[in-house]
């Protein structure tokens, strides 16, 4: 769908050309553009702010049927995620206008703080996220993705980055597949459903899986995951993926919270939040599409995915808050709330990875805390990790990929807020203050040694309104994020 090409702009015929323009300073270096760029800037209505625009039909010396310019502002401020925003935005217009064909003029690095691979990258994911449409469920079919983009770029480009639109678009896909499985309603994934959905999909891509179906989960004891799926006529289950190239080297796992319904179980949820509750496999989702795409760009590491998948709904089998239950780990939990459900499917999944795999390092990724939003708001998730170079790689993966991470403590004095009278561990804190922190506390009881960080993502997972590259719904967060990570980090 992407490509890199170098044309003769006075020689191609082109039907849509999008040239974006900064108001202070020129960033294009082929003539053709920059007569483009004077004639555009000549119109009274076009200086190049930011997110201004305006096309010029049938411009004259070129075979150009459409020339769209998009404003970027000041060049001093321009950086890798007003690029990716810019492409985006341009994307969802030229869908709406019933384009087929985009053609990109890709600005020159010189004057801007990015160089040419960043810019590249930013533009080209841009593209790839916002030319994506989920109609699925909608008889008419308002607007159709294109079906092609070119960027154009000076002959040396295109044979140096070959090889970076195949990779962008890889792992850009595997975010609208997590995208789609977090828009699917769940009537149509229930757990063993959702189960099956990455199961078939892990099949054509070549990576391993295994089912735990429910009889499985008791005879291995999964306590704490099976008094979470209790009380809905939906069975549990939970899917284990691994990516295992000849030359992988120490085992990574990820792990992903798959609630694909959350009532909130006999604490039942009340209010309007009860309707977006099909997002709350985000973690799951994530996880899954990073191992598929991990696969399909053929990663030298040994990974490894844990989902755990549940439905949190009421009846008269459903856990009841006093119960206690007895985790795969052996710990004995007190039941506080039914609708803190994502950390105890999380315990029992990360105590099976350690304990089977003895990971190098793990990390789970969960829409896990209300807390966590009110503390961050609906763009950042919230970090925890228990090694500082863990988190630092992390943070770094967040600021290339703008999948925005802040880190959070871990003190060791709020556990105290953990303890039980009658059990090893409350999964509910005595204190309504600091959620997110003793949700991810009550977490670190069951990964022993093992390095590991905790990504909150029930803020960025999901949204209700599109922004410049994602349509309402899921976003897809973390499959990017995770991935560059894996590729960056050692």
């Amino acid at each position: 769908m992407i490509h890199l090409a170098a044309i003769d702009l006075k020689r191609e015929k082109i039907n849509t050309l999008l040239i974006p323009v900064c108001e202070d300073t020129s960033i294009h270096t082929d003539a053709a553009i920059l007569a483009l760029v004077e004639s555009a800037l000549g119109l009274e209505e076009f200086q190049g702010k930011k997110d201004q625009e305006v096309i010029l039909y049938n411009p004259s010396g070129l075979s150009v049927e459409r020339a769209l310019f998009r404003g970027l502002g000041k060049a001093e401020k321009l950086d890798a995620e007003g690029l990716r925003q810019m492409a985006g935005k341009s994307l969802k217009r030229c869908a709406k206008m019933g384009v087929a064909r985009l053609w990109v003029a890709v600005p020159h690095a010189v004057g801007l703080s990015l160089d040419a691979s960043g810019l590249l990258t930013a533009l080209l994911e841009g593209a790839v996220l916002g030319n994506h449409v989920f109609d699925r469920y909608k008889q008419e079919k308002e607007t159709k993705p294109l079906a092609r983009i070119d960027f154009l770029v000076p002959a040396e480009q295109a044979r140096r980055f070959q090889k970076l639109p195949a990779q962008i678009e890889t792992v850009c896909r595997g975010t609208l597949l997590a995208r789609e499985w977090v828009n699917t309603p769940s009537n149509e994934k229930t757990p063993e459903q959702f189960a099956r959905l990455i199961t078939a999909a892990a099949k054509k891509s070549g990576l391993s899986a295994r089912v735990f179906t429910e009889s499985e989960l008791q005879r291995r004891k999964f306590g704490a995951l099976l008094a979470v799926g209790a009380g809905s006529l939906n069975k549990p289950a939970m899917v284990v993926l691994e990516h295992k190239p000849r030359s992988g080297r120490d085992t990574v796992v990820l792990v992903g919270k798959g609630v694909t319904f959350d009532s909130g179980g006999l604490n039942i949820k009340t209010g309007p939040s009860i309707g977006d509750m099909k997002c709350d496999m985000a973690g799951a989702a994530a996880v899954a599409a990073t191992l598929l795409t991990a696969a399909a760009l053929k990663l030298s590491r040994r990974i490894v995915g844990v989902i755990p998948l549940v439905e949190n709904m009421v009846s008269g089998r459903s856990t009841r808050p006093g119960d206690i239950v007895t985790s795969f780990s052996g710990k004995t939990i007190e039941i506080g709330n039914t609708d803190a459900e994502g950390r105890l499917i999380l315990a029992d999944a990360m105590a099976y990875a350690v304990k089977t795999y003895a990971p190098k390092m793990m990390i789970d990724m969960a829409t896990l805390t209300g807390a966590c939003v009110v503390a961050l708001g609906e763009k950042i998730a919230g970090l925890f990790a228990s090694d500082v170079a863990l988190q630092a790689e992390l943070l770094a993966a967040a600021g290339r990929t703008q999948e925005r991470c802040w880190p959070l403590p871990l003190p060791e004095d709020y556990k105290e807020l953990l303890k039980s009278s009658f059990a090893d561990i409350n999964n509910m804190p005595s204190a309504r203050e600091g959620g997110a922190i003793s949700a991810a506390l009550f977490l670190s009881e069951f990964v022993g040694s093992t390095p590991w960080a905790h990504i909150d993502i029930a803020g960025p997972a999901y949204q209700k309104k599109e922004s410049a590259y994602c349509g309402a719904g899921g976003t897809g967060f973390g499959v990017r994020l995770l991935m560059d990570w894996l590729m960056h980090s050692n």
